[in-house]
């Protein structure tokens, strides 16, 4: 029978994230304190617990057929990998800082300076295509510390809510690139392995569409019908039922989240009341 591994980040946001996914895809799996594999009892997956620097090239080399890490991660390795979903969560930004005192303007700056960063090939790429030519010194862990010993004049960073930066005297000056995890899977997938994966993303698909959208139901006059379904178009077509109270209806549809708030508004000024909004476990088109 066929088998899939996957590796997963062995600790950290990414991970929690991760696992959390396959959870709410219905994969049981138990992944105790300091485990380095876990397999599922109720789907053909395994997952190996990896640093995530780690993770492109053991998809690269077959060690494990799909992994989860931040498209910096798959950027800057550059492995010959294939990214096959875009999870939208562990979202962040690499960026480009400098001590807070600093007169800054543009990137015009860093010519000629020392920039540390744990990305020198992201960073490279960036300068160039900014015609910049800086100094990189490549470390690990512990960047935003590099100004301050006078190893450089900025850093090259991953920022989520920039109170690390702050709190090390830093400021955020550009944004070299945004982030948030992907799915990379290797290029020489058995069929029964891709069938899996295909398995897999479906899921995965069904829970992300169910976050990105709720289930509305609301009461409206019958005479605001047209304006209200016109508001809610829903996967195909809104659901309208007669109440007790005639003259009324009521509606159930699908909301997308993006749209929430706008299109609620809207709904009560075409005459809506009594609306729920209820989360969405999993939507399949």
């Amino acid at each position: 029978m066929a088998l899939l591994k996957v590796a997963v980040q062995k600790s950290g946001r990414l991970s929690e994230d991760s696992l959390k996914l396959f959870r709410e895809c219905g994969i049981k799996f138990n992944n105790g304190a300091k485990k380095l594999k876990a397999q599922s009892h109720n789907f053909p997956i395994e997952f190996l617990f990896l640093r995530d620097d780690d993770i492109p090239g053991y998809v690269e080399d077959g060690i494990a057929d799909i992994g989860i890490v931040g498209q910096n991660v798959h950027d800057e390795y550059q492995k010959n990998v294939e990214v096959v979903k875009t999870l939208g969560f562990s979202k962040c930004r690499l960026s480009l800082a400098v001590p807070r005192e600093e007169e800054y303007t543009d990137v015009a700056y860093f010519e000629g300076k020392n920039i540390a960063t744990s990305y020198p090939n992201i960073l490279k790429n960036y300068l160039d295509s900014k015609g910049v030519s800086a100094e990189i010194h490549e470390i690990s862990g512990s960047v935003e510390i590099a100004p301050g010993i006078g190893l450089a004049e900025g850093i090259c960073d991953i920022v989520s809510s920039g109170s690390t930066l702050l709190s090390n005297g830093l400021k955020e000056v550009e944004t070299v690139m945004k982030s948030e995890a992907v799915m990379v899977a290797s290029k020489s997938l058995s069929t029964e392995q891709q069938q899996l994966l295909d398995q897999l993303i479906f899921r995965i698909n069904s829970v992300l569409e169910g976050k990105n959208n709720k289930y509305v139901l609301l009461n409206a006059p019958n005479d605001s019908l047209d304006r209200i379904i016109e508001l809610l178009p829903g996967m195909r077509s809104p659901t309208v039922l007669p109440l007790a109270d005639k003259g009324w209806s009521s509606i159930h549809s699908v909301i997308n989240e993006d749209t929430f708030w706008e299109n609620i508004e809207q709904l009560r000024e075409a005459g809506a009341e009594g609306i729920l909004v209820v989360p969405i476990e999993k939507m399949i088109r």
